[in-house]
């Protein structure tokens, strides 16, 4: 039987180990803390003009489109 030394009295190097060994996985969770967004703090994103939108076809664009069909 291993004679028992106080965690106090280990080595640097033994320390190491029983802390490593202690220590376990956060299966895929991540500890980092989260907060929602402060709804009064300025955004770039939505302070970006609302009336241009790329991916959107232009009015007249669509109209002239649907009456050569």
């Amino acid at each position: 039987m291993a004679k028992f030394i106080p965690y106090e009295k280990l080595s640097k190097k033994e320390k190491r180990k029983i802390d490593a060994a202690g220590r376990g996985s956060w299966n895929g969770l991540n500890p980092v803390t989260r907060r929602p967004a402060n709804p009064r703090a300025y955004n770039r994103k939505k302070a970006q003009n609302p009336k241009y939108d790329p991916d959107s076809v232009p009015f007249s664009f669509a109209l002239l489109s649907c009456a050569s069909i």
